[in-house]
């Protein structure tokens, strides 16, 4: 391990949905479970407590659902990065979280390699949005948004260059810095600095809402 672990609180009402997470985390020497919530106001109170880096939230949960927690957590405890647990069955709630800046959305059946890498991307700054799975709940999501979403994000994205819509149609896709890179044969390190234009320009809070924007705007699908 080269620095301080990642700390991560982990919030379900399932136990057993919990304690799979936390076999898998803890199978990474770089990730500390450093707590587990029951429900949305018991992971308030431990990300206050512990400071975690990143929280992976449930959105059905008793006392205080997800989204309230949610909210709750962004006004505590603003350096926590949130990360979504979902089913299909809740899309909508899912649109909503990632509006409000949520670090990504994650399958509760997800393979556990692709449950770490989204939790280191999360305690990297970065949204995790995965071209598989996820690419398809982002598809389902907008589904039903797009006549009052579509036209405001195409007059939104139309502020941005035609390099910058290039990048921002492969966040659409769900691609990395490096994968962007390589279809556009730009550098990792130009990406992430095209990302961040793109990011401030939308007023988007990560790559999630702006992928989100990309898909509504009709970039990157196909």
């Amino acid at each position: 391990m080269t620095g301080a672990p990642i700390r991560v609180v982990i919030a379900d009402d399932e136990p057993l949905i919990r304690a799979g997470i936390r076999m898998i985390l803890t199978s990474d020497r770089e990730i500390q479970v450093v707590a587990e919530a029951s429900n949305g106001r018991e992971a308030v109170e431990l990300v206050r407590a512990h400071g975690a880096d990143v929280v992976l939230l449930d959105i059905q949960m008793p006392v205080m659902d997800g989204l309230t927690a949610m909210a709750e957590l962004r006004r505590a405890v603003p350096s926590a990065r949130v990360v979504i647990l979902t089913t299909f069955g809740e899309r909508d709630n899912v649109l909503r979280a990632l509006e409000a800046g949520g670090a990504g959305f994650l399958l509760k059946d997800t393979a556990p390699a692709e449950l770490i890498a989204a939790v280191r991307a999360a305690a990297a700054g970065d949204a995790y949005l995965s071209p598989g799975a996820t690419r398809h709940v982002v598809d389902q999501l907008a589904t039903g948004h797009a006549a009052s979403r579509n036209e405001r994000a195409r007059e939104r994205v139309a502020q941005l260059s035609a390099r910058e819509r290039d990048v921002l149609s492969l966040l659409g896709e769900g691609l990395s810095n490096a994968d962007a890179g390589r279809r556009l044969h730009m550098s990792e390190a130009t990406v992430k600095t095209y990302v961040s234009r793109i990011l401030a320009k939308l007023e988007c809070e990560n790559r999630v809402q702006a992928a989100l924007l990309a898909r509504d705007a009709g970039l990157g699908v196909g």
